[in-house]
C-alpha cells in the first residue's frame, strides 16, 4: 500500500428527497490510498452502498448529493473533481478510473447475451478504436485473469455457476485497468467455499495489478482479515476509522465493539443476545470471555 492518495471524499452528504427527506449519508470524509484495501463495514441500511454510489456518480433520484466533494488523484498527477463531471467527461471517468462490482452483481449479466458479447460491449463503448480481434483477445485475457476458462466466452449466463458469473463481473470491472475498484458485497449469495475463492482472487489481482479497493460488507471479521484499514459506518456517518489490526484488538467506538461482539465464536460458549441499538433485530453474541473465531 502506498501513502499516496488516489480518491478523497470531503464532507459527503446524500439525501433521499422523499416525504419526509431521509439523510442517508452525513458529512463523510475519508481518503483511499493507492493500492490499499479499505473496508467499509456496517449493518444493512447504514448508508454504505449509497455512499459508494455517490463516489462514482451513480446516484439516481430521489437520491441527491447535498454536500461535499469527491476528488480523484490520477496516476499522472492530475486531480479530477468528480462532482463537477458531466456528459462525456463523466463517461470517460467511470470504469476507466473507478469501476464498481455491484451488490448481487452475479445476477447482473444480460441473460440473452454471451459472455463475450457483454465483455466486448465494454470496449465498444469505452475503446471505440479497438479492432474486433483486439476485443476478443482482451476478453480472453480477462477471463484467464480471473480464473475462468476462455472457452466460456461463448457461454450464456445460465450456463455458468454463481462463482463464475461473479468472476466475470469482476473481469468486466477490470477491463479498462481502473485505479480504484469499489466492491459492494461481492460475495453475497455465494456459498462459503466459493466466497473464499473469490476473496483469494481479489487479493491476488490487487497484488498483481496494484489497484485500490473499497470493499463494502457487513461482515466485519472478513474485513479484518483482508483490509489495510477499516471504516465503521452507522446511521450514515463514519464512527471509527483505523488500521484493521487496531480495529480488531482495540476498537474505540461502542458500536464497533458491539459489531465485533455480534459474531459468535466457534470456540466460546453460547452467550446472550446483543442489540446494536435503534431497534435492530438482536443477534447472537459470545460471552465477554469468547472471541472472534
Amino acid at each position: 500500500m502506498s501513502a499516496t492518495p488516489v480518491l478523497t471524499a470531503h464532507g459527503v452528504s446524500i439525501t433521499y428527497e422523499v416525504d419526509p427527506p431521509v439523510q442517508a449519508v452525513k458529512d463523510v470524509s475519508l481518503t483511499l490510498h493507492r493500492g490499499e484495501i479499505l473496508g467499509l463495514a456496517g449493518e444493512s441500511g447504514c448508508g454504505k452502498t449509497t455512499f459508494a454510489y455517490g463516489l462514482n456518480r451513480l446516484l439516481k433520484a430521489p437520491a441527491v448529493m447535498t454536500g461535499g466533494d469527491v476528488e480523484f488523484h490520477d496516476v499522472d498527477g492530475t486531480d479530477i473533481n468528480v462532482v463537477g463531471l458531466s456528459g462525456e467527461g463523466l463517461r470517460r471517468f467511470r470504469w476507466d478510473k473507478v469501476s464498481m462490482v455491484f451488490q448481487g452483481s452475479m445476477n447482473s449479466l444480460n441473460p440473452v447475451m454471451t459472455v463475450q458479447a457483454q465483455l466486448e460491449d465494454v470496449f465498444i463503448t469505452h475503446r471505440p478504436g479497438m479492432r474486433k480481434a483486439q476485443r476478443r483477445e482482451r476478453s480472453a485475457e480477462l477471463l484467464e485473469l480471473v480464473g475462468v476458462d476462455p472457452n466460456r466466452l461463448g457461454a450464456f449466463p445460465h450456463e455458468l455457476s454463481g462463482g463464475m458469473r461473479q468472476r466475470i463481473m469482476i473481469a468486466m470491472a477490470l477491463a479498462l485497468n481502473p485505479q480504484v475498484m469499489i466492491m459492494d458485497e461481492p460475495t453475497t449469495a455465494l456459498d462459503v467455499v466459493v466466497q473464499r475463492g473469490i476473496i483469494r482472487e481479489i487479493m491476488r489481482l490487487r497484488e498483481r495489478l496494484g489497484f485500490a479497493v473499497i470493499f463494502i460488507t457487513h461482515d466485519l471479521p472478513l474485513l479484518i482479515e483482508i483490509s489495510d484499514r477499516i471504516a465503521i459506518m452507522r446511521d450514515g456517518a463514519i464512527v471509527e476509522l483505523d488500521d484493521a489490526e487496531k480495529i480488531y484488538h482495540d476498537p474505540q467506538h461502542e458500536y464497533t465493539q458491539k459489531l465485533l461482539a455480534s459474531f459468535p465464536s466457534l470456540r466460546g460458549e453460547r452467550g446472550d443476545f446483543v442489540r446494536l441499538g435503534h431497534g435492530e433485530t438482536p443477534v447472537s453474541a459470545p460471552t465477554p470471555s469468547g472471541g472472534i473465531a
